[in-house]
């Protein structure tokens, strides 16, 4: 099995805290678990899962989470808890999203077609390959934001130790972030570095957006412009935007950095991509008079 569906019943006894979990993943990236099987099956390591929420007692389904299976089945036999003797697998999520923000079934069913998404049973369900990049697409339309990949699991070393990156909320904003790479793309707008070329389809639609004007500058009235105000950034570069300064650097103080260092690429700018660009230092320069 390439990738499989699993149906997660909230009040089946399956051993484990889902807020706990989501809290794991966000802070250290994975949870493992022994997810419990209906019977024994050949579900092989190495093989995707998608968590589906069923619908029970008023809560919402929907898609929930993402991981991967870290080795074949095993049998559990429990004399002093027979409920707990049953078939598992080690599964470790990669993705959790919190308690009512999983992806409506509405959502799925317009986006994979090809799945019965309100009535997948408890049997571990196989992804049909023509359906694995539709899923694929709304996994990453209305899934969790992605983590970023240069910062440390929380704990892992004393606060001080750490030098971590700002991230506003216009920064995480789904809406905002299709639109800001509808329109500049997913390369970085400093240096040029794209993940899916150097790196193929694992690397397809991955990319910082970071935001030109500084939150502090903007009033209660201030409306995004995904456009003018955000721009595609790879870590590196988002890291230096923020990296010792008070007020982000812009693109063009990150190109000049990067030239004068000797490593800038040459590339030819839109005018589009000028003009949001433009707009940007604009609302920077009014808000410091």
């Amino acid at each position: 099995m390439a990738a499989v569906i699993l149906a997660w019943n909230p009040n089946r006894r399956d051993g484990w805290d889902y807020h706990t979990a989501v809290g794991q993943v966000a802070g250290t990236g994975r949870f493992l678990h022994r997810w419990r099987l209906p019977h024994p099956t050949d579900i092989q390591p190495g093989t995707e899962v998608w968590l589906l929420l069923q619908s029970i007692s008023g809560t919402a389904a929907g898609l929930v989470g993402h991981g991967v299976v870290m080795s074949g089945p095993f049998e559990v036999l429990a004399a002093d808890d027979p409920e707990a003797t049953g078939w598992y697998a080690p599964i470790a999520f990669d993705a959790l999203l919190p308690p009512g923000e999983q992806i409506p079934i509405d959502v799925l069913t317009a986006a994979v077609p090809g799945m019965l998404w309100d009535g997948i049973p408890k049997d571990p369900t196989p992804v049909p390959s023509t359906t694995d990049s539709g899923l694929r697409t709304v996994w990453r339309d209305h899934g969790p934001v992605p983590a970023d990949p240069t910062q440390f699991p929380a704990g892992s070393y004393p606060p001080d130790a750490v030098a971590t990156i700002q991230v506003n909320r216009y920064e995480r904003d789904a809406d905002a972030r299709r639109v800001c790479l509808a329109f500049h793309g997913t390369s970085c707008a400093a240096c040029g570095f794209s993940f899916e070329v150097s790196y193929g389809d694992s690397g397809a639609g991955f990319i910082h957006v970071h935001h030109q004007v500084p939150p502090a500058m903007l009033g209660r009235g201030y409306q995004l412009d995904p456009i003018a105000d955000l721009v595609p950034l790879c870590p590196n570069c988002h890291a230096m935007a923020h990296l010792g300064v008070t007020s982000p650097r812009t693109v063009s103080e990150l190109r000049g950095m990067i030239s004068a260092a000797g490593h800038l690429r040459g590339e030819v700018v839109s005018r589009q991509s000028l003009e949001a660009r433009e707009d940007a230092q604009r609302i920077r320069d009014s808000r410091q008079d």
